[in-house]
């Protein structure tokens, strides 16, 4: 193997797109070359996520400040990984998780970890002159994905009364990349159009896509659906729907009321699990619908088996709380025959050789693979590469609005041309 040492590792304490602190890393080789990675954070987040380290002092950042997962990059992190190859990014990432030592990094932080994690994987392509995607996928990573654009916002993503957390459009019809995002971008306006004919808010949401005040969730579906057809474009043939349901939410607030089932609480409504479960169904049935994720929360396994038993075969069921890119939840899904698509966020296990390994127990039992944002994003645009290194069928970056989002959507057209 090639050799070439790191020289330094020094974190420091950045801003995301929602205006919270959050972890940049760069990594600096012996050549010289530096690479750098800026950490995501999520809104909607699953209970068995990687635990992302926060100061917790309210008199600075509310509590958010980002300086103990910093420090830990810079103490502990950095002085065990001076004079490692880089190019040995699986062993970098099994040191840093020996580090640590906790089951979901709690001691040093996901954050702390991942955010040197991506940064040494960038390093290396840097210094080896070849584009990320290259890097990591090899001669295989060579396919771009369709985009689940999130149009629509609600739930945790917006303030307004939508309990669908996101809307989004899948250009299945297109030919290319750049043909996909035209698709997109001309029904993102028509949409804001529509919206302003109709005196709604055209004020957006934490991931760029509008978020009125509408009558129910299925007008939301509705009014996309004539954004389409305006726009000149088949519904169904063309582009599909995607929905997030982020039901765990849903089961946290019922909780709140001391009920079993989900609360969506921005309308006052109860469903319990064969409502719930009813609700998916119909809507499945009723829409032109590609995919609905986390339709179920994230402990619900065997209502989850129930829900993919019914629509499994007609549309993709995704789990993102349920399995948070970890393969060992991944493998108890498959085991039980629970869902059959997942969401990838790195930043939900914390290195990039674990977001690997899960990825390729996707593919080899059959799960579409979905490459994902986070709803507090930077301008870095580590997951366009990955998504095309892996060869993800989709991928999920946000509406066309907001430069954290457009920034990974840019980032695919220039891949695109390459390849």
């Amino acid at each position: 193997m090639k050799e070439m040492p790191i020289k330094k590792i020094e974190a420091s304490e950045i801003f995301d797109s929602r205006g919270n602190p959050t972890v940049k890393v760069d990594v600096i080789l012996e050549d010289d070359t530096i690479g750098t990675s800026m950490v995501p954070s999520g809104a909607s987040t699953g209970a068995y996520e990687a635990v992302e380290l926060r100061d917790g002092d309210y008199q600075i950042f509310n509590g958010l400040g980002v300086k103990k997962a910093v420090d830990n990059v810079n103490k502990k992190i950095a002085k065990n990984l001076i004079g490692e190859n880089v190019y040995n990014q699986v062993l970098i990432d099994e040191k840093m998780i020996d580090i640590d030592g906790t089951e979901n990094k709690s001691k040093l932080g996901a954050n702390a970890i991942l955010g040197t994690s991506l940064a040494v994987a960038r390093a290396a392509s840097n210094s080896l002159k070849i584009p990320l995607y290259r890097y990591i996928g090899g001669i295989s990573g060579n396919s771009i994905p369709i985009p689940m654009m999130n149009i629509l916002n609600g739930g945790k993503h917006s303030s307004n009364n939508l309990n669908i957390q996101e809307f989004m459009i899948v250009p299945v019809g297109a030919d290319d990349f750049k043909s996909s995002m035209q698709m997109c971008v001309e029904i993102y306006q028509v949409l804001k159009e529509i919206l302003k004919q109709k005196g709604l808010s055209i004020s957006v949401g934490d991931e760029g896509g509008f978020a009125p005040d509408l009558e129910s969730d299925e007008e939301a579906i509705k009014i996309i659906l004539d954004a389409i057809d305006m726009a000149g474009l088949k519904k169904d043939k063309d582009v599909k729907i995607a929905l997030d349901v982020a039901s765990s939410e849903m089961r946290d607030a019922a909780k709140k009321i001391q009920k079993e089932g989900y609360y969506f609480w921005k309308t006052d409504e109860y469903k319990n699990k064969d409502d719930m479960i009813d609700y998916i169904v119909k809507l499945s049935e009723k829409y032109p619908i590609l995919s609905i994720e986390d339709g179920l929360a994230e402990e619900d396994w065997k209502d989850w088996k129930e829900l993919t038993n019914k629509i499994g075969k007609k549309i993709y069921l995704v789990g993102d709380d349920l399995f948070v890119t970890n393969r060992k939840r991944l493998e108890k899904g498959i085991e039980n025959k629970v869902a059959n698509a997942i969401l990838i966020k790195p930043n939900q296990i914390g290195t990039l050789t674990e977001t690997l390994e899960t990825i390729k127990i996707a593919n080899k039992n059959g799960y579409k693979v979905i490459v994902s944002h986070r709803s507090g994003e930077t301008e870095d645009t580590f997951i366009a590469d990955l998504s095309v290194a892996v060869n993800s069928s989709y991928v999920k970056m946000g509406a066309p609005c907001r430069s954290e989002r457009v920034a990974k959507y840019n980032r695919l057209l220039e891949i695109e041309k390459d390849i």
